[in-house]
């Protein structure tokens, strides 16, 4: 096996099933077919529906080419894409504890070791619980742990940022972490805040977000400073929607804020693809 920041890879084909349709190699994409929920139906912000912990964590076609990113930047690029503050530990390996419990079909459990739908087997590590989920799940997962009444960005494994920099959020309360967004205003704000204290152990909420880009990377770190290019929404060639999770965790209190990106093209003249 290779070590690599405390994770052991196995690679073994322990599966019968062709993981790479959803890689796209022309120019580096990697694309779904699909967003496999309605997001043309409007929504008030912020947008939120309840479901079934059974249905947190979701494997798509794209899974093979979106963990190949991710096992590259977490082992290039780590220190930008992976966060902990010492304190939250506790919060992060009980997110590992619930992330491997409730991973979907697909994944075999082995033990100390879990073999993932790719063919790869990953080793449990946990004094880096971040690190081994983010080997495992596609989903970006942020910590967001209650301090003096508000929820701090304690801990995060987020390889796929939509123009944003984990350095900068880190430690942030929420208000801290959408200063540049500019429908974040106070009555918002509030909304959001009552919800991540209000969401309930066993009762998860989701929300989905969609913007079209010119550019399907995955990997679009952006400063607050940083203006972001102008897109024209009616022509761009992709989709992008980040079906966003808020699950609460039962001994820490801690709330798993996760992500699983979705990036589409569209064809001509074509909101988004038909789910």
């Amino acid at each position: 096996g290779v070590h690599r920041r405390g994770v052991r890879f196995l690679c073994s084909a322990v599966f019968g099933v062709d993981w790479s349709a959803g890689l796209t190699l022309n120019a580096g994409m990697i694309l779904q077919k699909r967003i496999p929920y309605d997001v043309l139906t409007p929504r008030r912000l912020p947008g939120v529906a309840p479901f079934e912990m059974a249905d947190w964590l979701h494997v798509d076609e794209a899974y093979a080419g979106q963990l190949a990113e991710r096992v590259r930047l977490l082992s290039e690029r780590r220190s930008e894409v992976l966060r902990l503050d010492p304190d939250a530990h506790a919060a992060a390996e009980e997110m590992l504890d619930m992330g491997l419990a409730h991973l979907p079909e697909g994944f075999v459990s082995e033990g100390p070791r879990v073999a993932c739908p790719d063919g790869r087997v990953v080793e449990i590590d946990r004094a880096d619980p971040l690190g081994t989920l983010g080997h495992i799940v596609q989903e970006d997962l942020c910590l967001m742990e209650p301090r003096d009444g508000v929820h701090v960005l304690t801990g995060a494994v987020l390889c796929f940022p939509a123009s944003w920099l984990l350095a900068e959020k880190f430690l942030r309360p929420l208000v801290g972490i959408h200063a540049p967004v500019e429908v974040y205003d106070e009555g918002l704000a509030a909304r959001v805040q009552r919800l991540f204290d209000g969401v309930q152990a066993g009762r998860p909420l989701w929300r989905y977000n969609l913007l079209h880009y010119d550019d399907p990377t995955l990997f679009q770190p952006r400063s607050e400073q940083a203006r972001r290019p102008h897109v024209d929404q009616e022509t761009a060639p992709f989709t992008r929607s980040e079906r966003q999770c808020l699950v609460r965790l039962p001994k820490t209190g801690a709330v798993v804020f996760s992500i699983h990106t979705y990036v589409v093209a569209r064809r001509a003249g074509e909101a988004v693809p038909a789910s």
